[in-house]
Formats: structure tokens, sequence, C-alpha cells
């Protein structure tokens, strides 16, 4: 039984599986890296919200049984004079260490859970992974061949952008403006992100656009997983949602309450990226970092074990 937990910038989420077989995929809404941009420092309620969240997963897993487990953070805390405080209190509540990915470690990570059940002569691919606090782009087929990460997520860009109810344009125009500042990086140094067969999107700010365009009223991993998202249905929601304000935003068939507040920031990297780097359409995948790692697990493995 393998369990790998995922403690993201937005959200902290679970994934435990026995062979080939998911017996949970969970996600919680956590915000462990709330004001993170602005202060360099975790807020001891998200870090708490956080510990809460690690803690009811402890208990799920003991229900299952699992036996191997790895626990990863990411881009809020690698970036948090304070990470410390939440990796002691953390690693109490799961019972075993966590580990602070870097970018490039967290790109390869969700390459590999993204690609798994591709055919690699489809490819090469460029997949994108637009997260919290930070975005990686990664280029391959059968391996990863080049990876970047960007300090440019949701939650961050939202942060820093938005005071309006909706965004005023301006904001919106410098939100996008920002965004496409490290697309345009990605070109210059790795050409061949522009010569791939297909473009795949993960993580929530692209499954919640596809969701928003079918108009989900309940997650359905099936519908998402692989659906294609075009260019033009990406720009129709980015214009729906960031001319509503939230008390209307919610209301949207597919978005999820407790992401209405990010998503318009999250929208305008996914617009940003398509218009920077002429995408027309991107494969979304519901297959992510947490695949990968269960993927990558081994009985020696450095923190893993309960």
């Amino acid at each position: 039984m393998l369990a790998a937990i995922d403690c993201g910038t937005n959200s902290t989420r679970l994934l435990i599986r026995h062979g080939p077989a998911t017996l949970e995929r969970r996600m919680t809404i956590t915000r462990l890296g709330q004001g993170v941009g602005q202060s360099g420092r975790l807020d001891p309620e998200a870090i708490e919200r956080t510990v809460a969240s690690l803690r009811n997963y402890r208990g799920i897993m003991d229900a299952h049984g699992v036996e191997t487990l790895r626990v990863i953070a990411t881009s809020a805390v690698r970036d948090a004079a304070n990470a410390e405080d939440f990796l002691a209190a953390a690693a109490a509540a799961v019972g075993v260490p966590l580990e602070v990915l870097s970018g490039e470690d967290e790109g390869a990570l969700a390459f590999a859970g993204a690609t798994a059940d591709l055919d690699p002569a489809e490819g090469p691919f460029l997949v994108v992974d637009i997260g919290g606090g930070s975005t990686e782009c990664m280029v391959g087929r059968h391996t990863l061949e080049a990876v970047r990460s960007f300090d440019l997520g949701c939650v961050r860009l939202t942060e820093k952008h938005f005071t309006a109810d909706p965004p005023a344009p301006e904001e919106l125009s410098n939100a996008i403006a920002e965004a496409s500042d490290f697309f345009d990086d990605l070109i210059r140094e790795v050409p061949s992100a522009t010569a791939v067969r297909r473009v795949v999107g993960l993580a929530g700010t692209i499954t919640t656009v596809a969701a928003v365009e079918i108009g989900l009223v309940e997650w359905d991993r099936d519908a998402l997983h692989h659906f294609v998202l075009q260019r033009s249905a990406a720009e129709d929601v980015f214009r729906t949602l960031a001319t509503e304000a939230q008390r209307d935003r919610v209301h949207n068939p597919g978005l999820d309450r407790e992401r209405a507040d990010v998503i318009v920031g999250g929208c305008c990297i996914l617009v940003a990226f398509m218009r920077t780097l002429g995408i027309e359409e991107i494969w979304v995948s519901a297959s992510d970092i947490l695949d990968g790692l269960v993927a990558a697990l081994r009985p020696d493995a450095s923190g893993s074990g309960t």
C-alpha cells in the first residue's frame, strides 16, 4: 500500500494506491502559501490549517494500512524563512519527514505523472503545471529533457496584483504581462518548447478551467482526463470569471468555491502561456505530481516508511 502527499501553496492533496488501483485521491484547500510572497513567512493560521489536514490524512492512511509514504512540500515552503516551523509540525502529524522539493524536482515528478499513460510516439511533450506559488514547464518524450520553474502561481499573482473585485482591467493586464515575461524567458532558454507535438496541462487552474468549460456539476476525473481544452474556450472562461465579482463567480459549475478567489490569477497565467507560445489546445491531465510520487516510491526511498 503506497501513499503520497503534496503540501502545495494552495492545496494539500493525498493519493493512496494498492497496485494499480487508486483507493483515495483527496484534496483540501489549505492555502499554506497565504501571504508568503509579501512577508516571506508562513502564516501561523495557514500552518495550522495544513497540519490539521495532514492529521486527517494520517487517519485515512492508517485505515487503509498504508505501508510506504512520501510527503513533499513545494513553492511556499521553499520560499519561507520559517519553513522549519511547518516542517516540524507536519512531520509530527504524518509520522515521516517531509521533503522540500526544488522547482526542478517538482517539475520532473509532474512530468512523470502527466505523461505516464501517453504514448511517447505522440511526443515530444510540453507539460505545464500551474500551481499556487510556482509554475513548472517541462519538455521531453521518453524522458524529461528540460525543465524550468518560475515564481509564478495563482495565489502569488492574485496577492500581488488584485485589489478590486472583480479585478480592474489594468490589474488583469499587469498580471498577464508579468506571466508573459516568464514565458518569453522559457522560449529563449528552451527553444524546443515551441517545437512539440502535444501540450499537456495539469493542476488546479487547468482542471478547473476545463471543468467550467464542460459545466461539471460534480468532480468527474474521467471527464477531465485528456479533455482537449481549446485556446478559444480558455479565453472565454477567463473573460467570464474575470468580469464577475467573487460572490457571483462561485456559482459557475465546475468551480470549487474555495478556489474562486485565486482562479482569475491562474487564468491569467494560462492565457499568457497559450498566447505567448502560440498554443491552440492543451490536453488536460488529471494525473499529476502525486502520480509521479507514487510511481517513484521504493522500499528504501529517502523519507519513506511509516
